[in-house]
């Protein structure tokens, strides 16, 4: 574990890292413009966001190519329930390579499967098919839902993240990662998510919520689909690439109240919610409702190996002959090896309780920071952790301070998530030591409290001091 690292104060990107973001960033895509897009930057007077390129990492922690060391609340992109690199999954991935290299069907394949229905909610998804991504698991529980009910429609929400596939970016809300392709969106219906962050016209959380459920059950089945049309619905039980919104009770639970009523399939996708990360095994489970598809991934394979897949009630998946989905690599036998011994250190280290009780210290050290005039909301659900940060100023952005928070906490050492949105989020490994996890949000509250001070003297109409992203 760091010692004293509030004292940091890393000059980042370090000499390492920025020599290979600079051989490698114009390889990639933007890199035909990356260095005009940072002279452009400077010349408005913003410094870019704190980069780094990972030198090596176990366990809550990561170091860049300059060896400096840092807490890892970005975790794989919530990919490691144990934090980097456990060594017991690794060892049962290479043993699964030395045995089979790669052949479609092994034993382990139905064990997992196996584990796996006993873990789903109320144990009611009986049926397994597995992919290789999240982003292919969110489209086969799509195309189940079509297949079975013989129905063209599906009602995404706003703000959702479901992949970027095609087929996902026209299921995904958010409106940047699906330029151009309008004329492929035909079959999905976007509804409003019911976030705290942007409630319209004066309503109370409570009314939003209504008026989301009544969108739904009568905007569109009146004035854009048939009800009996609409196959189903897919919905994050936790906004996670969204911000880590967390939906209100009412919500999810009026949702299945209408899959009853129309007779549509409710798909849930706990790609990131799920496997523990909000202190129940699945973050559904939080509201009493049983959905009848499932969407797993990240978590399952330990942050090792690639591994996904859906769950599906019996009726939906057991005999319906025009699903028909999968990859190659879906269900290999090193991710299946790997999924298997991921479930047993969730049994044997009691991993869904030990979050249940961080999420409570998260919780009861995070919601004293809307004091901060730059914080108006902390979202704490398990360790699905989110800040939401505002302007108290009209003409400065919202992600500028988030940008600055972030960069503020890399430059100190604890490396979080913020993709030019008004949020930072974070994601710790699910066994994270308690004052592991207690330094890091110590040193996220000393960058929101420096970004606070300095505000109003460092932000004028001209403004010199705010981060950007230097455009790519």
């Amino acid at each position: 574990m760091m010692n004293s690292i509030m004292k940091m104060n890393y000059k980042l990107p370090g000499p390492k890292s920025k020599a290979m973001l600079e051989r490698g960033i114009p390889l990639f895509r933007n890199g035909l413009r990356y260095e005009e897009e940072c002279k452009k930057a400077a010349r408005r007077g913003y410094r870019g966001a704190s980069q780094v390129v990972v030198g090596r990492a176990q366990g809550s922690f990561v170091w860049d190519l300059d060896d400096n060391q840092y807490i890892d609340f970005q975790n794989g992109w919530a990919s490691n329930p144990f934090g980097n690199a456990h060594p017991e999954i690794v060892e049962a991935v290479h043993w699964a390579h030395t045995r089979y290299g790669f052949h479609y069907d092994t034993p382990h394949r139905y064990e997992l499967a196996e584990k796996l229905v006993q873990i789903m909610p109320n144990r009611a998804l009986t049926r397994i098919n597995f992919e290789i991504s999240g982003t292919e698991a969110a489209e086969a529980a799509v195309n189940l839902a079509l297949t079975h009910t013989k129905r063209r429609y599906i009602i995404s929400f706003s703000s959702s993240f479901h992949g970027e596939a095609l087929g996902s970016k026209m299921l995904s809300g958010t409106s940047n990662n699906n330029h151009y392709m309008e004329a492929w969106s035909g079959g999905v219906i976007t509804a409003p998510y019911p976030y705290s962050g942007e409630i319209p016209a004066g309503m109370t959380q409570e009314q939003y919520v209504e008026y989301c459920l009544w969108y739904i059950d009568n905007h569109i089945t009146s004035s854009i689909v048939p009800a009996n049309n609409i196959a189903g619905l897919i919905i994050e039980p936790g906004l996670a690439e969204g911000g880590n919104w967390i939906p209100p009770k009412r919500f999810m639970q009026g949702l299945r109240e209408l899959c009853n009523k129309h007779d549509w399939v409710m798909i849930v996708d706990e790609v990131l919610t799920g496997l523990g990360r909000t202190g129940k095994m699945w973050a559904i489970e939080h509201y009493d409702v049983i959905p009848d598809v499932l969407v797993f991934g990240k978590n399952i394979s330990g942050g090792i190996e690639p591994c996904a897949g859906i769950a599906a009630r019996d009726e939906i998946m057991g005999d319906n002959e025009h699903y028909h989905t999968g990859s190659t690599y879906a269900g290999s036998p090193a991710a299946c090896c790997a999924g298997l011994k991921t479930l047993e250190l969730y049994e044997r280290e009691n991993i869904v309780e030990y979050v249940a009780y961080l999420g409570e210290i998260a919780k009861g050290i995070m919601q004293k920071w809307t004091r901060y005039s730059i914080v108006n909301e902390v979202r704490c659900n398990g360790l699905l952790l989110g800040v939401n940060f505002v302007s108290p100023d009209e003409h400065q952005k919202d992600w500028w301070f988030a940008r600055e928070v972030r960069s503020r906490m890399m430059e100190n050492g604890v490396w979080a998530i913020n993709d030019r949105q008004t949020n930072v989020r974070l994601y710790p490994a699910l066994n994270m030591e308690e004052s592991v996890l207690r330094e890091g949000l110590a040193i996220m509250e000393e960058a929101i409290a420096h970004v606070d001070s300095i505000r109003q003297s460092s932000f004028g109409d001209s403004p010199a001091w705010p981060t950007g992203d230097a455009g790519f």
